[in-house]
């Protein structure tokens, strides 16, 4: 049986030492919130990244993670700080095995000041889009 994958790896910058110690209390909690829920995500793992003057997280997949819960927390981080600016990350979406649509990705794009986000892709359906496309322009002709 195939195993779905979605990884990541980005850094979030909180401003200071403190932020991110109160950054890791957010995440705790979100993760409590997350083990509550009747099918909890594979949310991420954080950490502080000390050789980054501590202010910045470390945010990653373990074996697999939920785009969306990093899009929470960020959102999170940005109205308890008062972050700017704009803040964004990629994932792969990978299989164990060959399958048909099972490799993909995506971005995300937050604009932290209005924590709402600015743009987001991901591939899968824009290949579909793509070659629709392409073969309704065929068809036309």
């Amino acid at each position: 049986m195939a195993k779905y994958f979605t990884h990541f790896s980005c850094l979030l910058d909180v401003g200071t030492p403190e932020n991110a110690a109160r950054a890791l209390e957010l995440y705790n909690r979100m993760m409590e919130e997350n083990d509550a829920e009747d099918t909890p995500s594979d949310a991420f793992l954080l950490s502080i990244q000390p050789e980054h003057s501590g202010t910045q997280l470390w945010i990653r997949d373990d074996v697999t993670g939920d785009p969306q819960a990093v899009i929470d927390f960020v959102l999170r981080c940005a109205e308890e700080f008062g972050l700017a600016g704009r803040w964004g990350f990629q994932w792969a979406n990978t299989c164990s095995r060959p399958r048909v649509n099972a490799f993909g990705g995506g971005a995300h794009v937050l604009d932290l000041s209005r924590r709402k986000t600015v743009t987001w892709t991901a591939t899968n359906p824009w290949l579909d889009s793509t070659l629709s496309t392409k073969r309704s322009k065929r068809g036309a002709r």
